[in-house]
């Protein structure tokens, strides 16, 4: 397992994804909602991996949600970096990271797949997340 680090622009924001995929033969997926979109996301997660997502003060931290508000879109205030998407569901949490936010995110060369979900419903996308998604941890320095 490696371990790729990263933050946000500012640091208030750190995410660490814990994978056995190289960098270079990862698939990152660019999801093509309207959000994703403007940010030009390209995203990475592996169900065996680990993901931690640590905030450093909890003001700085944007939990923002729209469509069917399932998900915490994680963005720091301070800076604008989108860092990754957040869900908890039946007493588990998932995350999906920025590659973009990584130390070293020009390693990540791999295939980069488009991906549509405007079909799923809430339940579905639930559902494909806990599937697909890294099993996570989110802490949050109360400061």
């Amino acid at each position: 397992m490696t371990i790729y680090r990263g933050s946000c622009h500012c640091g208030a924001i750190e995410v660490d994804y814990e994978t056995a995929i190289p960098a270079a033969e990862a698939t990152m997926r660019a999801c093509q909602c309207s959000f994703c979109r403007k940010h030009q996301s390209r995203s990475v997660s592996d169900p065996a991996g680990r993901a931690t997502i640590r905030v450093r003060d909890a003001a700085l931290l944007n939990r923002y949600r729209f469509g069917m508000g399932v998900t915490d879109f994680l963005v720091c205030r301070g800076c604008g970096v989108y860092v990754g998407a957040y869900f908890e569901a039946e007493g588990g949490a998932w995350a999906t990271l920025m590659v973009n936010a990584f130390d070293g995110h020009a390693d990540w060369t791999g295939p980069l797949a488009r991906r549509v979900h405007d079909a799923e419903d809430a339940s579905g996308r639930v559902r494909r997340r806990q599937d697909t998604w890294t099993p996570a941890t989110l802490v949050v320095d109360p400061s």
